[in-house]
C-alpha cells in the first residue's frame, strides 16, 4: 500500500555517508532510524531512481539545492534525498553535486524503507532492479503533510519548486 497525506512514516533506517566525525557519527557509513531523524522537524524529502542518473543529476538534485534556502525559508529543517543505492555511492554522488551541507544523501541500499512506503519501482528488466519511484514529500514530526508521486518517465510534480509553493 502507498504512503498518502496523513500517514506516518513505517518505521526504517537509513544510511548516510559522514565525511567529518563528529559526536555520535562516525567516518563513513552511518545508519539512522528515520523516526529518531523525523522527530520534532520538517523535513522535505525526494525520492528518486538512483544515483548518477540523468534526470537525477541533471534536474532533481540541482532543484533541491538551489532552492534550499528559500524552502528553509518556510520552515523546512533539513532536505533529504532517498535512493536505492549504497551509501558509499550516495556519499561520492552527493560529493559531485555539490550537496554536502545543503542535502542529505539517504541511502535505502536494499530497498526496504522505499517498500515499505509502497513506492518501488521494478527495473530488473533493464539491468537495475529494485529502485524507488520519483517522488516528493513534506514530512512534520514523521508524518507526510504533502505528497507528490511522478508518473513513470516524468519529471513534473516532484521537484523542489513543486515542493516549495505548497509550503504557501
Amino acid at each position: 500500500m502507498t504512503i498518502k497525506i496523513g500517514d506516518r512514516l513505517p518505521e526504517g533506517t537509513l544510511s548516510e555517508f559522514i565525511e567529518v566525525e563528529s559526536e555520535g557519527c562516525s567516518l563513513g557509513p552511518n545508519s539512522f532510524k528515520v523516526s529518531d531523524l523525523t522527530k520534532g522537524k520538517k523535513i522535505a524529502v525526494f525520492g528518486l531512481p538512483g544515483a548518477y542518473t540523468p534526470t537525477c543529476s541533471a534536474k532533481h538534485v540541482p532543484g533541491y539545492i538551489a532552492l534550499a534556502d528559500k524552502l528553509k525559508a518556510k520552515g523546512v529543517d533539513e532536505i533529504w534525498c532517498i535512493s536505492v543505492n549504497d551509501a558509499f555511492v550516495m556519499g561520492a554522488w552527493g560529493r559531485d553535486q555539490n550537496a554536502t551541507g545543503t542535502v542529505r544523501m539517504m541511502a535505502d541500499g536494499s530497498a526496504e524503507f522505499t517498500k515499505a512506503l509502497g513506492l518501488e519501482f521494478d527495473l530488473t528488466a533493464k539491468g537495475m532492479g529494485i529502485r524507488s519511484q520519483r517522488y516528493s514529500m513534506l514530512v512534520e514530526d514523521g508524518v507526510v503533510k504533502q505528497l507528490n508521486i511522478e508518473q513513470a518517465g516524468k519529471f513534473e510534480v516532484s521537484n523542489a519548486e513543486t515542493l516549495l509553493a505548497q509550503l504557501g
